[in-house]
């Protein structure tokens, strides 16, 4: 049974789970980050001890959580030392061979985007989990449906294509809600007159799939409108070209649709 964990890593996302994990009654032994201000701090916090070098780490613990970007993932491993537990990382997108240098891997990754500021409920948030066998895996389930509700076995091709849709649907979009931002300060409007309405665009998916819920004037044809908006954007070629590419897209999204309802 994991109860006694060594989170490596204090960012979002390990700030977040920690605090879940210690709320659920689990026992954070130790926290590891390269900046030993970041990994004190995070420490305090779970009640947990604490380390900047990682042959300082505790290796009798029942569970290791490394979580840190993607780019640092492969020296952290490589320089873990052998550890008796389970070992999980958290990337969406990197594969579960890149902890093949121990006994018991697999992967722990929250589908969901992260900030230390803003706290989030674990259990409304989806857990993808891989494991080297059948008994990690066993571990692993019970041990998340403890923090969710929803927890799904996930291969890394899998993960590879939900992480690339999260893409779409999380970072992009919230590079649109930065464009709109530059639009109306550009014009001494407030962003809060448009936070309505981002909020009932994500809203409507919770009852539409995203192609019914499409609204705007490429869906519906308009191109006296998208003319009117192109003229507004003739001194921004780049933004002008993406207008004029998603619009496109949504065009031919919502007629392949209609085709294919009609046949």
């Amino acid at each position: 049974m994991i109860r006694n964990i060594v989170l490596i890593g204090a960012g979002k996302l390990a700030t977040q789970l920690g605090s879940s994990l210690s709320n659920k009654g689990f026992n954070i032994r130790q926290v590891y980050s390269r900046t030993a201000e970041n990994a004190e701090a995070l420490a305090d916090k779970l009640n947990a001890y604490w380390c900047n070098d990682l042959s300082e780490m505790q290796q009798d613990a029942d569970m290791y959580i490394v979580s840190v970007s993607d780019s640092a993932l492969s020296s952290v491993i490589e320089n873990m030392p052998s550890v008796k537990g389970i070992v999980v990382h958290t990337a969406g997108s990197l594969s579960m061979d890149m902890l093949i240098k121990f006994d018991r891997y697999g992967i722990f990754y929250p589908f969901q985007t992260f900030s230390k500021e803003r706290e989030v409920n674990f259990y409304e948030i989806p857990l993808l989990l891989e494991a080297n066998d059948d008994k990690v895996m066993d571990d692993l389930m019970v041990f998340a449906k403890n923090v969710s509700k929803t927890v799904l076995q996930s291969d890394s091709n899998q993960r590879q294509k939900i992480h690339l849709a999260a893409v779409f649907a999380c970072n992009f979009s919230n590079h649109m809600y930065a464009i709109a931002d530059e639009i109306l300060s550009e014009n001494n409007i407030d962003f809060d007159v448009i936070r309505p309405l981002i909020k009932e665009t994500a809203e409507k998916t919770e009852v539409l799939s995203p192609v019914k819920a499409q609204t705007g004037p490429a869906v519906r044809g308009d191109q006296n409108v998208i003319d009117k908006h192109l003229k507004l954007l003739a001194n921004d070629k780049e933004l002008a070209g993406l207008y004029k590419k998603l619009s496109q897209r949504i065009m031919d999204l919502s007629m392949n649709h209609k085709t294919e309802s009609e046949e």
